[in-house]
């Protein structure tokens, strides 16, 4: 099976250079018509946006630069209209622009705490927002948020980049839920490339095999019609791999344990892993307990 994107229409943010560069190209060379976004500077300039642009132009395919800042809604619904004018529909949305203000927590001031989360989470939810409802009404759209492992799973001196990266689980599952019968699939990437993020945490050796060229082979395939939803794909040099959320069993603890020291007494019961399950929607989880509890007091809740 060959994945095609011919007449679609993809928005790609942060798109200039490095994964979001790779990843308009990669759309592109299927067929889709871009729209590559990158921060306008100071004086308005696109210059990174217009370099990708002529070099997909060039190839044969069909490309428009945009200036916005993700974080303005206002930027963000005037781009998505550009595309309704010059194309009459949005498909595909990668949600990749992105910035990094590092520093311990103790030394990072909250201006640069909500920086970070303002252009990646609210970046993310402006431009979803914005080709939603085109979506909605064309009854076709693909979504994809960029997470990082560095959300799922921690990293030093990120507590806003972290913050906001397993923010992107949240928002996914959701729009995931109401989504899904106007077949608009929502899912999360989670790469690894040797960018100008993140330089310098490689070895050479390594950070020319974590090419971010490796990863937007991932994008395409959650940008096509066949591709799933609500998933968080991890992806870096060639590697490709799905992070999944479980939650134990657990147990629900007679009326006289419900205490701290009964849920210390019971922790290792508690946070057992044999039965855990990946629930699905959020209901699930108080679902799970009222059954539990039911089932202690002899309840028939059928």
């Amino acid at each position: 099976m060959t994945i095609k994107l011919d007449g679609q229409v993809a928005i790609v943010t942060g798109a200039g250079r490095g994964l979001g560069r790779c990843h308009a190209i990669a759309l592109a060379e299927r067929g889709a018509h871009v729209v590559v976004n990158d921060l306008a500077d100071a004086e308005g300039s696109t210059v990174n946006a217009d370099a990708v642009v002529a070099e997909i132009n060039a190839a044969g395919g069909q490309a428009m630069s945009n200036g916005a800042n993700v974080a303005d809604f206002g930027q963000v619904q005037a781009m998505v209209q550009s595309a309704m004018d010059a194309w009459g529909r949005v498909d595909v949305l990668i949600n990749n622009a992105g910035i990094l203000r590092d520093k311990t927590f103790a030394k990072m001031s909250m201006d640069d705490f909500r920086l970070v989360v303002d252009v990646h989470l609210m970046g993310t939810a402006n431009c979803s927002k914005a080709v939603w409802e085109i979506m909605r009404e064309q009854q076709f759209g693909r979504i994809v948020l960029t997470s990082s492992s560095s959300g799922l799973y921690g990293n030093f001196g990120q507590a806003n980049y972290g913050a906001a990266k397993m923010a992107m689980l949240g928002l996914m599952n959701t729009l995931h839920l109401e989504g899904a019968k106007y077949n608009i699939r929502v899912n999360c990437l989670a790469p690894t490339a040797g960018t100008a993020m993140t330089e310098g945490l490689f070895p050479e050796a390594v950070f020319e095999l974590m090419a971010p060229e490796m990863v937007s082979p991932g994008i395409v395939f959650l940008s096509s019609a066949d591709a799933p939803s609500r998933k968080v794909l991890c992806a870096g040099g060639g590697g490709f791999a799905v992070f999944k959320g479980f939650e134990t069993e657990g147990l629900s603890l007679q009326p006289d344990q419900v205490t701290p020291e009964g849920v210390a007494k019971a922790w290792a019961t508690i946070e057992d892993e044999s039965g855990q399950k990946e629930l699905q929607a959020g209901f699930e989880q108080p679902n799970k307990f009222a059954t539990q509890a039911a089932v202690k007091l002899g309840l028939d809740l059928s």
